[in-house]
């Protein structure tokens, strides 16, 4: 029966293991941009959205952040290029809305030591190429992220309908520690045990155009 009891252990713990196993997006020097799209300013910033989703060994956050500011150019129903500026300010905190829980974290989170919206107010997505790979869109961009820039590739859709285009990612990971966000990090601070945060965010865009 004991051997049975530890199996079973074993078996759990390597699923468990499978399941929290994530893969990051391949971060790259930053590129070229080759498409300027910074004079079309029509994406609808009041309902554009990236969500995130941080994970520690006792649980995991998630929220939104608003685009302050965005433009995407779409011609014949094809992506072109896009920009997306990010504000940092308005990073919220969904799964404790309106518990003082939330106002710790969100405070945490736009602090010196994690993302530094005091130095750092506006983080950007600027979309250098995009191609089509089995029926679905590969976009590379430029990520910055505080000081850092660099060149991820994700994937996303693109659609039209009653005259606004949306542009919407799948989730991607992105290792924050490649951007120098630094607090509960592994990879920059050592002895933290079951103290650290997952250097991995979970990220995704959700973008319209005005219509």
């Amino acid at each position: 029966m004991k051997k049975i009891i530890l199996s079973l252990v074993v078996i759990a713990s390597v699923l468990t293991a499978c399941k929290e196993k994530k893969e990051k997006v391949v971060v790259k020097e930053a590129v070229k941009v080759e498409v300027n799209v910074v004079a079309l300013n029509n994406v609808d910033t009041t309902i554009s959205v990236l969500t995130w989703k941080g994970n520690k060994p006792t649980g995991s956050h998630n929220g939104t952040v608003a685009i302050k500011s965005g433009d995407l150019l779409v011609e014949d129903g094809v992506l072109k290029g896009g920009e997306f500026v990010i504000d940092m300010n308005t990073i919220t905190n969904v799964d404790m809305a309106g518990s003082d829980g939330a106002g710790k974290i969100e405070g945490h989170l736009k602090a010196a030591d994690f993302f530094d919206i005091a130095v750092y107010p506006t983080s950007k997505f600027v979309i250098t190429k995009v191609e089509e790979v089995e029926g679905k869109l590969a976009v590379t961009g430029n990520l910055q992220i505080k000081d850092v820039t660099k060149s991820i590739t994700i994937p996303a859709m693109i659609s039209t309908e009653n005259g606004i285009t949306t542009f919407k990612s799948a989730v991607f990971n992105v290792d924050r520690a490649d951007f120098n966000v630094k607090y509960g990090s592994k990879r920059w601070i050592e002895g933290l045990k079951d103290k650290f945060i997952n250097d991995l965010m979970e990220m995704s865009f959700e973008v319209k155009t005005k219509a």
